[in-house]
């Protein structure tokens, strides 16, 4: 049995690889970035090494520093949670060369299903059917282009090396192209360290169908259950679910031994994902993710399953625990996960919302869990991605799971930063979702998000200048919660005018974002760093029109013009890091 095990990664996964180590009486190194110097995952490991830097490249990212870190603290293996170096076969070969355990699958199936255009080869060896799309990486636009006009618009443009809808960009028509492949290319770049994407044909009305496998290195490979990961908004899960719903009669039961002998066609072995698409009673292989999931624990709760456990003692050269049948045996009941985000869901925009979470107050109660990097008082960075922790239920049957899932969020505080609780709830309380009637475009396309205005725990202000306050009054001995609205004096009677009054919020953006916004001035909504400029001082622009590319949480955002135009004065450049409510042009 392993004894050590340095985790490269951080938040959420750190945390939770953490404590099952420490059950397992296995010793545990943590590694954090400058801005994660006194993180959750830091605080909970039994030591920690600095890796210096802040952004993913400087730290995370960053294989002579974690190499350092490895050899400074004895460890004997290397979990690398998802993300960073998780599918990253350079970096399991360097440090399995050193002697290390990469808890993970070997190199060579990281390659192959690593590389989604390779991944794609080895599903038809396999015998699964694919999405129509290249089996190799792009070269140029034209190749796009040429694929577009051939099988249709829209096409979805991906990164080879990727996952979770990082660096993917869906292209409607010809001219949207060339834009597309630059930003699926930076977000990949910057979010997996690799630039390689290929294209495949966008599906109108698709379920995300994956299966949860694990294999050992004595050949034996078993699928745990499928999941259903539709709920999506940027190509991004929002709520996953296990087992799949809705599915016919024996139809999970052959995705799951395609995703079997897909595995067993590289020789896999550890925990990895094999996901589907799954439209017309028809499933399409999509991608192999050679990594824990986010979304592991739904298949747990059903099976009662460790997985980080199974990955531990596969990686220390045991065979798995159960059988197929014994793990087929296992499931019952339904479990749902909601992904808590630090996003602005304000009118379905999404927008990253960095900042200090000054409360955190999760749920509990039977068949509650919740998984998370944070604590409160701890900051989320515009340097990292933006899940702050995982909410999951378990529940005799799928209604039940989604009743508990919707206590369990209304009971879940979060302040200081805007998160997709809102949006979640909207989703939950639809009678589509009940009706498994969604797919991975209706949050986007047909869930209306537009009366979702997120709250970050601040006061908000009307337009009379009043301030809403929240307190508790008795009538007759029963109790009410009500909100008033008064003067900014009485919240803050050492105030004196609107520069000394309290920092106010109004559907996610603040009185005085609003005002700049409406002077013909195009505002940061949150902080960020300048990845593209799209337009010249002295350039003409429409209402709606995209003027800047902002970078934020591994997401690219287009900034829009609030007004027609012509662009007087540019603030900011390439590379500029700005802050919520910066000025970075102004148009009049």
């Amino acid at each position: 049995m392993l004894k050590k095990i340095l985790i490269a990664n951080r938040g959420e996964i750190a945390v939770r690889v953490i404590r099952t180590a420490k059950e397992m009486g296995i010793a545990t190194v943590a590694v954090y970035s400058d801005l994660d110097r006194n993180a959750l995952h830091v605080r909970l490991a039994d030591e920690a090494f600095a890796l210096g830097g802040q952004t993913a490249t400087e730290s995370y990212l960053n294989t002579s520093a974690i190499i350092d870190a490895i050899k400074r603290s004895g460890a004997d293996s290397v979990h690398p949670g998802y993300g960073f170096f998780s599918e990253n076969a350079d970096f399991a070969k360097t440090i399995t060369d050193m002697g290390v355990v990469f808890i993970g699958p070997p190199p060579s199936a990281i390659i192959e299903m690593g590389d989604k255009v390779s991944s794609r080869k080895a599903a038809l060896r396999g015998g699964a059917p694919i999405v129509p799309g290249t089996t190799e990486f792009l070269k140029s636009a034209d190749e796009i282009l040429e694929f577009g006009n051939q099988n249709g618009w829209p096409v979805a443009i991906k990164a080879a090396f990727g996952g979770g809808g990082r660096g993917m960009k869906v292209v409607r028509d010809a001219k949207s192209v060339q834009e597309a492949m630059e930003s699926a290319q930076r977000e990949s770049k910057a979010f997996f360290g690799r630039d390689e994407i290929y294209v495949e044909k966008y599906l109108s009305w698709p379920r995300h169908i994956e299966i949860q496998l694990v294999g050992d290195t004595h050949g034996n490979v078993v699928w745990i259950s499928s999941r259903d990961c539709s709920a999506q908004r940027r190509h991004q899960k929002l709520i996953e679910e296990a087992p799949a719903p809705a599915l016919p009669d024996g139809v999970e039961e052959e995705i799951g031994a395609a995703a079997v002998k897909a595995a067993k066609a590289v020789g896999y072995f550890n925990a990895g994902t094999v996901e589907f698409i799954y439209q017309d009673e028809k499933f399409f292989f999509l991608e192999m993710n050679t990594r824990l999931q986010v979304e592991h624990p739904v298949s747990e709760l059903i099976t009662g399953i460790d997985l980080v456990e199974w990955q531990i003692r596969v990686a220390s050269g045991e065979k798995l625990p159960m059988t197929q049948k014994q793990v087929t045996a296992s499931r019952r009941g339904h479990a749902i996960e909601v992904r808590i985000n630090a996003e602005n869901p304000t009118a379905g925009k999404f927008l990253p919302s960095p900042g200090t979470i000054t409360k955190l107050v999760t749920s509990d109660g039977f068949g509650v869990r919740f998984d998370g990097g944070y604590e409160s008082g701890d900051t989320v960075s515009q340097y990292y991605d933006n899940l702050i922790g995982k909410l999951i239920v378990w529940g005799k049957d799928r209604s039940t799971a989604i009743a508990r899932m919707i206590r369990a969020l209304e009971e879940t505080k979060i302040e200081g930063l805007h998160t997709t609780i809102p949006a979640d709830l909207a989703i939950l309380r639809h009678p589509d979702f009940a009706a498994t009637k969604h797919s991975t475009k209706w949050v986007e396309e047909t869930l209306d998000l537009s009366q979702i205005a997120s709250v970050t725990g601040e006061t908000a202000t009307n337009a009379d200048g009043l301030v809403e306050k929240s307190t508790v009054v008795e009538v007759n001995g029963k109790r009410f919660d009500v909100k008033v609205w008064v003067p900014p004096v009485l919240i803050n009677p050492a105030a004196s005018g609107a520069a000394s009054a309290p920092k106010t919020r109004s559907s996610g953006r603040s009185s005085n974002q609003s005002a700049v916004a409406a002077s013909g001035s195009v505002v940061a909504p949150m902080q960020g760093t300048v990845v593209k400029l799209l337009v010249t001082e002295g350039q003409q622009v429409a209402q709606g029109d995209a003027v800047v590319v902002l970078e934020a949480m591994k997401m690219e955002n287009q900034i829009q013009a609030e007004r027609t135009g012509v662009v007087t004065k540019i603030n900011c450049k390439t590379g500029d890091t700005v802050g919520a409510g910066d000025v970075l042009l102004v148009i009049e």
